[in-house]
């Protein structure tokens, strides 16, 4: 997953939590290397390669279920949470520093667009050659929610699984205590912006962290807005909590998307949130119960 990752739990027995372990480790493994963009042989790149040449593919059932949340997200956001938005990463080099030409972001606009796919299952059919599709806002969300499940489903009732900062909770700690989640400050490294107590559910985070450049004292953060092609500038990070990783990491991300009318979304979206903007102002709320 290229990031740092965490599995606690309390089992009646090692073996127990040790067939756990191994089922989420071989789970994890197996979806990144499904849907890795980096990886030659994975179906994600089989995809990208018929989308290049502006071609058709039948997907299994599995990759069909992310589409159509992909498509549901796409839906909610107003077309702000666009899956094919992932080649505007060949303009931001975020490693390198320095803005891209317009002329560039252009030109790979143009290859944006949900809208430029045509989805009836099994198969996915691309109108514009060199459009790619990137399952980074979705496959990490998913992964942590089926770990959790396989964990349950191997009789594990207390634990957490963090795959880097998106978090399922499947039960409280053994003596019955809550974990202690804390939310990174996207400024600063070794500060909290809050910490959320919780006994079940998940929660995930958006925000302009690491992948991000300084240019004339302006901060480019990595979420990109698809019909811009650049990087939002309105809040700085968004956590939300939530029965599944995948709904609170869409829906942070989501809140990102939308900028100045990010916090209003949330607020009408109902879920435990908090925000903070990128003049340091933050607000959201915990529901102060057992989430």
């Amino acid at each position: 997953m290229g990031t740092p990752c965490e599995i606690q739990l309390f089992a009646p027995t090692q073996t127990k939590a040790n067939n756990a372990f191994l089922a989420v480790i071989a789970d994890v493994e197996r979806l990144e290397a499904r849907y890795s963009r980096y990886k030659p042989d994975s179906f994600l790149s089989a995809i990208n390669r018929a989308a290049a040449i502006g071609g058709t593919i039948n997907v299994d059932d599995e990759t069909a279920s992310l589409l159509d949340y992909a498509v549901t997200c796409h839906e909610q956001s107003d077309g702000l949470f666009d899956i094919t938005s992932g080649i505007l990463r060949h303009a931001w080099k975020f490693d390198k520093g320095g803005l891209p030409e317009q002329s560039l972001v252009d030109e790979l606009r143009d290859k944006v667009g949900w809208h430029k796919v045509s989805w009836k299952r099994p198969v996915l059919a691309f109108s514009v050659p060199g459009m790619e599709i990137d399952f980074g806002g979705v496959v990490k969300e998913y992964a942590v929610d089926r770990a959790a499940s396989l964990c349950y489903g191997l009789g594990i009732r207390r634990g957490v699984i963090n795959l880097g900062g998106d978090i399922k909770v499947i039960g409280p700690r053994d003596d019955g205590s809550p974990w202690q989640v804390g939310i990174r400050h996207p400024r600063s490294k070794d500060a909290l912006l809050d910490t959320v107590q919780l006994y079940e559910g998940a929660l995930a985070s958006s925000g302009d962290y690491e992948r991000c450049i300084m240019v004339d004292g302006v901060r480019y953060g990595h979420v990109l807005n698809p019909k811009t092609g650049w990087p939002v500038r309105h809040l700085a990070a968004v956590s939300v909590v939530a029965d599944f990783c995948v709904v609170a990491g869409s829906a942070s991300t989501i809140a990102m998307l939308k900028e100045d009318r990010g916090v209003e979304w949330l607020q009408d979206l109902g879920l435990p949130h908090l925000w903070v903007d990128v003049r340091g102002e933050k607000g959201g709320f915990w529901i102060k119960k057992q989430l």
